[in-house]
């Protein structure tokens, strides 16, 4: 008998305890409408029937590829699945989500049609309701309104844009980036910060094909590497390394963000050159050694800067629109001149 020829697609299906949801997440894949693909699911040592539950799907469903392993957490179980994926491209999927038929079809239709393409993305609804609260409805809403390459990577340092369970990806690439890390921030985060640091591009179609569960157990809300200070380090890592390397930092915001971004920034080797702020009893002060100056005397101090670059890092609802047009108003531009990471 010869060897099965590799399916186009491998979902790649991290489980662990998830006995409750399971089986509506494989039956959303069982009805894709693009049939050539295979379930890559790596079972983190459940002890809650989770494998079992594998193993009856198994016999009835050959597109099914169980892997048993002894717990060891989310970034193992990920590079275990990867090794055993054989499809072109890799899509994530977690084992309490729910995707829409069409989901893999329209992803991998993107990605044909673009060989520069790098990341396939969806928009995302979030569910059951009665979990789903008015900040993370706020996140649906951002994930949600960016689409091109051109929104990913002008907001990739605010928080991560692609929600993990809707990418897909090509394998080599994803193997050329060495996979996922274990660094202490948020894995997908890092991934998705590689891949912008490659180069390499993104885009969504624009419309809902995952339904995205929430719920008090989620590693984001359990999990020390999901911590703010966690994102943080990551953010502060990938600009001094990419936007900020070489060039003279400016941080608006002299507040806590900008207060905890900066540290992060300084241990990376960008310590900020002055602050920008608009309150009153901060302006003429110093924060971390650097001068605190008002939003309208920037203009002497970046004239005077060879070659500055500024982050803005106020977390206030509504704050970010309202810098950007101030440093529109100077002639600055996003991305080339400043970036926005809060």
């Amino acid at each position: 008998m010869g060897v099965p020829s590799a399916p186009r697609v491998s979902v790649l299906l991290p489980v662990y305890d998830a006995a409750t949801t399971l089986e509506q997440t494989l039956a959303s894949l069982w009805t894709q409408t693009c049939g050539d693909f295979e379930v890559v699911a790596v079972d983190d040592g459940s002890t809650d029937g989770s494998g079992d539950l594998l193993k009856r799907q198994a016999r009835g469903e050959g597109r099914l590829r169980p892997i048993r392993t002894a717990h060891a957490g989310l970034i193992p179980a990920l590079n275990r699945g990867l090794e055993a994926c054989r499809g072109e491209y890799v899509a994530r999927m977690d084992a309490d989500d729910v995707a829409h038929p069409q989901r893999l079809a329209r992803q991998v239709a993107l990605l044909d049609s673009d060989r520069g393409l790098s990341v396939a993305s969806c928009l995302v609804r979030s569910f059951p309701p009665g979990q789903v609260g008015e900040g993370f409805r706020i996140y649906e809403t951002w994930l949600n309104s960016l689409v091109t390459n051109e929104d990913v990577s002008r907001e990739i340092f605010i928080e991560s844009p692609i929600p993990h369970p809707t990418a897909v990806v090509r394998r080599g690439e994803l193997l050329e980036l060495g996979g996922y890390r274990d660094v202490g921030w948020p894995e997908d985060y890092d991934l998705r910060l590689r891949y912008h640091a490659a180069g390499r591009t993104f885009a969504k179609v624009p419309d809902v094909l995952l339904s995205w569960r929430e719920h008090p157990g989620r590693l984001t809300h359990t999990d020390s590497r999901y911590s703010v200070e966690n994102f943080l380090r990551a953010k502060a890592h990938f600009l001094a390394a990419g936007p900020l390397r070489g060039r003279e930092v400016f941080v608006w915001g002299a507040g806590k963000t900008g207060r905890r971004l900066s540290k992060h920034l300084i241990r990376e080797g960008a310590a900020p050159v002055a602050f920008v702020d608009i309150a009153p009893d901060k302006i003429g002060g110093t924060l971390k050694g650097a001068p605190i100056v008002g939003a309208d005397n920037l203009r002497p101090r970046w004239e005077g800067a060879t070659h500055p670059f500024m982050v803005v890092a106020v977390a206030s609802r509504g704050a970010r629109q309202l810098i950007r047009q101030a440093l529109a108003d100077r002639g600055l531009v996003e991305v080339r001149d400043y970036l926005c990471a809060a």
